[in-house]
């Protein structure tokens, strides 16, 4: 190949990897505030405290699990790589959800940002904030099918302007509404608050601290993943779980609960930052409330944009991983040259996020809870088995290089375990288990998604003749293949034509492409382009034409051909393969140049410099052909 289609290449160094954390993790406030306070009311900032310091000890199992295995797929790949490929499939299929339900979230919210930054109610109202999402999201999956994502590229100005537009509500907040009795009067029961309503809080919190999965799909982009990615992780959590907390502080401060319910939740639930700058009027002067409004509002849009591109992003990218494995269809797997991703796992990703938007309609009240307990039954599911994970390779693969390990550890029968793993699985499923017994959300809707893609998995297996839980390799299950949706050959007869325009149509069956063969043919300067073709030269490019079709209707293979007259055969190629967006030129090279010195015919060489596409040369051995390139 001139040019082959790159897989994640290592281009993440620790800022742009803590930049990307930090994005993805610290978004979630954006969207997630609302609906916490809806819930714990004065007590959401204990509530927020202790969900991130759960989501600190199951980040230590992440960070070892990724640093260990660097690969795409997170949890999902420690799983299968400890258990077998069923339960790496269980745990990335719920991990699919949560990614949905982030998409959708981060798209809903927006619009209410965007309204607020822009004096337009008429954005925060329905159906034009469900009509708004569904544009963002294919307007995102639009983009991402004709060009790949450079996550990092971005990154390190959106962590600065979020940390900025952050600390700066934080320091004002702190300003206007710090009080000593806030310490010791507001982080308490309200009225008629019990802690039944606490328990009911707990899990939805974990959807504050999204974006660990993402993160831990970035691990084969980043360079050294065995330093980089632990520390770059911990020092972002550490400082989104601070700002998260001192925002909920503010939150509970300008919004106290009145009668059981928030002021917040139930007045700016759909934009809980803007509302906490509202909460400044009065205080400061209304010009600046108004420009610390558009600041915030467009940030937050910006931002709650950012995290939706990311986790499709991550979605496709953990479709890919599973679909190595034969988890789901190979159509998922493939890398291509536009968008890198599978096209097809991109239209998946955008139809399914659309319909939960739609379905959701415009998340008024308690619809909102409903998403983040239904969240919460996947990520909580999927971070205890990625300590469970954790905790089985130490016993089963001690050997396996762990440039990071989670600390402190424990002896038990001569293994050193991992403490943070021991002690975060449990806490996990518990909050699982109470997920389940509070939510319907988590009671009915996630055990209905899991059945949904066991039945999937199921067929994939089928159609590979696998059993569920057979250890497919990649390369077995899923040979290297680009998608390539036009293949161009050009044309001459002879062996070598002949050769050519079976490896075209070879190709074009086995990936359901279409071949379009061309026959050039040169004009010397002397003669003019647009003169009549000599009659021989017609006769041989029509029989070398009809000889491709011929080879394409025994094969089932859809071929255009065509003449085309140029000084230069070479140029004539690329010039083709430009106007029509081809993806893979197939040439063939005849050894009389290797005789000459020469690896590649001029003709050849030009195109593999100029191609705007893969170009596939097949370098024919002396004695085989005495046909000139």
């Amino acid at each position: 190949m001139a040019r082959k289609v790159r897989g994640f290449e290592r281009v993440l160094d620790a800022p742009s990897l803590f930049a990307v954390a930090y994005d993805e993790i610290g978004s979630s406030i954006y969207f997630a505030l609302g609906i916490i306070a809806a819930q714990a009311l004065g007590l959401t900032p204990v509530v927020l405290f202790v969900s991130g310091l759960l989501f600190l000890i199951v980040s230590l199992s992440y960070a070892e699990g990724t640093a260990a295995l660097p690969q795409a797929g997170g949890a999902a790949t420690f799983t299968r790589r400890a258990f077998n490929d069923l339960a790496g499939f269980v745990t990335g299929w719920v991990l699919f959800l949560d990614f949905l339900i982030v998409i959708a979230l981060s798209t809903l919210f927006l619009p209410h940002y965007l309204g607020a930054a822009l004096g337009t109610p008429s954005l925060s109202e329905s159906p034009w904030d469900v009509v708004v999402a569904v544009g963002v999201i294919a307007a995102i999956v639009g983009a991402r099918l004709v060009r790949r994502s450079r996550i990092h590229t971005a990154a390190l100005v959106l962590a600065v302007l979020d940390i900025s537009v952050q600390l700066l509500v934080i320091v004002i907040g702190l300003a206007v509404f710090f009080s000593p009795d806030v310490l010791t009067s507001g982080f308490d029961f309200a009225v008629e608050q019990s802690w039944d309503d606490l328990f009911f809080a707990l899990p939805l919190a974990m959807l504050a601290y999204t974006g660990l999965e993402t993160v831990a799909n970035l691990a084969a982009e980043t360079r050294e993943p065995g330093t980089v990615l632990p520390r770059s992780l911990f020092s972002s959590i550490g400082l989104v779980v601070i700002t998260t907390v001192l925002i909920a502080i503010l939150a509970v401060t300008a919004f106290p609960s009145e009668d059981g319910s928030s002021g917040l939740a139930d007045d700016w639930l759909q934009a809980p930052i803007v509302g906490i700058v509202t909460a400044f009027e009065g205080h400061l002067p209304n010009a600046l409330v108004d420009i610390l409004r558009v600041v915030v509002g467009l940030s937050g849009a910006l931002i709650l944009f950012a995290a939706a591109t990311t986790a499709i992003t991550g979605c496709t990218r953990l479709g890919r991983s599973m679909a190595e494995h034969g988890m789901l269809p190979r159509e998922f797997g493939r890398l291509e040259r536009r968008s890198l991703v599978s096209r097809e796992a991109l239209v998946a990703v955008g139809v399914v996020a659309i319909a939960i938007v739609v379905a959701t309609g415009a998340l008024a009240g308690d619809d909102a809870a409903f998403l983040a307990s239904l969240y919460s039954f996947g990520v909580l599911f999927a971070f205890t088995a990625a300590q469970l994970a954790v905790i089985r390779l130490r016993q089963t693969e001690p050997d396996l290089d762990r440039p990071f390990r989670a600390k402190p550890e424990v002896r038990i029968k001569g293994v050193p375990l991992p403490l943070p793993a021991l002690i975060g699985a449990p806490l996990t499923f518990a909050v699982w288990v109470l997920a389940l017994v509070t939510h319907p959300g988590a009671r009915y809707a996630g055990p209905a998604w899991l059945a949904c893609g066991l039945v999937v998995f199921f067929i994939v297996r089928r159609r590979l003749e696998a059993s569920v839980l057979d250890d497919i390799d990649p390369v077995e299950s899923l040979p290297p293949s680009v998608a390539y949706r036009k293949v161009l050959v050009p044309m001459k007869l002879g062996n070598v034509g002949e050769e050519m325009v079976a490896t075209a149509v070879a190709l074009a069956k086995e990936r359901g492409s279409s071949v379009e063969a061309i026959f050039v043919v040169r004009v010397p300067r002397a003669f003019p382009l647009e003169g009549p073709l000599p009659e021989d030269v017609r006769r041989r490019a029509e029989e070398s034409l009809a000889e491709a079709r011929a080879l394409g209707e025994e094969n089932g293979v859809e071929i255009v051909t065509r003449t085309v007259v140029a000084r230069s055969i070479g140029h004539a190629i690329v010039e083709d393969a430009h106007e029509n967006s081809v993806d893979l030129i197939v040439l063939g090279s005849s050894p009389r140049w290797r005789r000459q010195s020469r690896f590649f015919s001029p003709t050849v060489d030009h195109i593999l410099r100029h191609a705007p596409c893969e170009v596939l040369v097949v370098a024919f051995p002396d004695g085989t052909f005495d046909e000139s390139d």
